[in-house]
């Protein structure tokens, strides 16, 4: 079998990440990097292998790239967006996908028009535990959902950079609250509920001395359930989440699992005083989420079912409502 030949759009660190994922996937490899900078995206090619160097427009305009994953800063992503599906190629686009609603609606828009997969790199959605927590949540295992608590946050060496910068679209909730957002939002999909009606209910925060919000929590209500999230970028916050249901309640230490590998783990509490320890294989997620763009491609599909396009509108519609309530 032919591997997809991927091209990296950002020499940062988490495109670093990706690079290093892609030779644990089954259908794609690395075969160039694209950076503003020439001699960034010479060392970075240099560092991982990447046989092909250029400028994003070089990079973009060529015939030998299927797909190209970016992993820009936030205010950079649609535009690249827009110019790689242009040039007839697959997208896997760093989280979020768009600053705002309208942003994201328009990529979304351009890929349905191109009909080529754009996909948001939630990794946490892909590999076996995520099959599995849309399993439990689909089957109504849990009973009517009650209320949902999440939260990821860590504290920056620096407070320095593009997450602390309002011109990069920096801030905790954009880069980190999207996290347990998403989640609630994918909980809220597996478990038949009508995503155009959820809604941010309350909010908090914290704004920085550069002008990001650095700490935030919200409460979103998911019509007849609420959920309960946090996060930060000046401190470390629990990584535990719990889904919780009349019949049964779902603690998971670590839904988000690491750049490396997915979730392995997770209890299934029920009210009638039973637990059931859940464990799955893992993967590397990053890889996951490349192969699940590309079988996208090969079988002609513009979504994966682990991310739809309904779940991104519907994150990007609570995000900007999350930030907009941060005074």
């Amino acid at each position: 079998m032919t591997h997809a030949r991927w091209a990296i759009l950002g020499a940062g660190a988490i495109s670093g990440d990706f690079a290093r994922a892609l030779p644990e996937s089954e259908l794609g490899r690395l075969h160039a990097v694209g950076a503003r900078d020439q001699s960034r995206a010479e060392e970075f090619a240099a560092a991982h292998g990447a046989p092909v160097v250029g400028t994003y427009d070089e990079i973009l305009g060529r015939d030998d790239i299927d797909a190209v994953y970016i992993g820009t800063v936030h205010t950079t992503h649609t535009e690249l967006v827009h110019q790689a599906l242009a040039a007839g190629k697959a997208v896997l686009c760093e989280k979020p996908l768009g600053v705002s609603p309208a942003e994201t609606d328009a990529a979304i828009h351009a890929a349905r028009e191109a009909g080529l997969p754009l996909v948001e790199a939630f990794k946490y959605r892909f590999g076996p535990f995520a099959d599995r927590l849309r399993e439990i949540v689909g089957s109504g295992a849990l009973g009517d959902l009650v209320e949902i608590e999440s939260s990821l946050g860590f504290a920056a060496g620096s407070h320095t950079g593009r997450l602390f910068d309002p011109a990069t679209a920096g801030g905790a909730i954009l880069d980190v609250g999207c996290y347990p957002l998403s989640l609630v939002v994918g909980v809220a999909a597996w478990s038949g509920r009508d995503l155009s009606a959820l809604a941010v209910q309350a909010v908090a925060g914290t704004i920085g001395e550069t002008g990001v919000d650095v700490s935030a929590a919200a409460s979103i209500d998911l019509g007849g359930a609420t959920a309960n999230i946090r996060t930060a970028i000046v401190h470390d916050l629990p990584r535990l989440t719990r889904i919780v249901g009349r019949d049964a309640s779902l603690e998971i230490p670590n839904v988000w699992g690491s750049r490396t590998g997915s979730t392995e783990a997770a209890t299934l509490i029920r009210t009638e005083g039973t637990r059931e320890e859940i464990e799955v294989s893992t993967v590397q997620p990053m890889a996951a989420e490349a192969d699940a763009t590309i079988r996208a491609l090969r079988n002609g599909r513009t979504e994966v079912p682990e991310v739809p396009w309904e779940e991104t509108r519907t994150i990007a519609r609570l995000l900007a409502a999350w930030r907009g309530s941060i005074d």
